[in-house]
């Protein structure tokens, strides 16, 4: 074997890094770039949420559609598409190891860890999503956490043209 435990540590931390970084940067870009433009999504995107308060969560079948498959297929779709993970995998990942070197050991340690520390993150934030999901069950509580939404999403829209 040829990796070292620092090199083992290091690598597990830049994934869990990887984990915690958020995938939909293009909102940021598009807010940088196209300041008119992100401003006018956030403001409507505010409204429409404000104009949904009542709505329960489950309203939309397409996103809570029962079924492994399903699921399944929503996962694969989130995954094919993520472009962070895309990019550290293509672009960083050899920056970690000197992969003419890699052992079968090696390549082991790497996909296992590459399987683990993402697997360990989704568990805690599904357990996360599951409580707030419960939490969001009384009308009361979605009412108001979507109008706070609403209203910070139109407070970016109206903060992006004046920054």
């Amino acid at each position: 074997m040829t990796l070292g435990i620092w090199d083992v540590a290091l690598y597990a931390g830049a994934l869990l890094v990887l984990f915690l970084t958020p995938g939909p940067v293009w909102v940021g870009l598009i807010a940088r770039t196209l300041k008119w433009v992100a401003a006018g999504m956030f403001v409507v995107m505010g409204a429409l949420v404000i104009r949904s308060a009542n709505q329960p969560i489950d309203t939309d079948g397409r996103l809570t559609r029962p079924g492994m498959w399903a699921g399944f297929i929503s996962g694969l779709i989130v995954i094919l598409g993520n472009p962070k993970a895309i990019l550290f995998y293509a672009g960083m990942l050899p920056g970690f190891f000197d992969l003419t070197q890699l052992t079968p050991v090696d390549i082991t340690i790497i996909v296992a860890l590459s399987m683990v520390v993402p697997l360990i993150g989704n568990l805690a934030m599904a357990a996360f999503i599951d409580r707030a999901r419960r939490l969001m069950a009384s009308p009361r509580a979605l009412r108001q956490m979507n109008i706070s939404a609403g209203i910070l999403l139109i407070g970016v829209g109206l903060i992006i043209p004046l920054t």
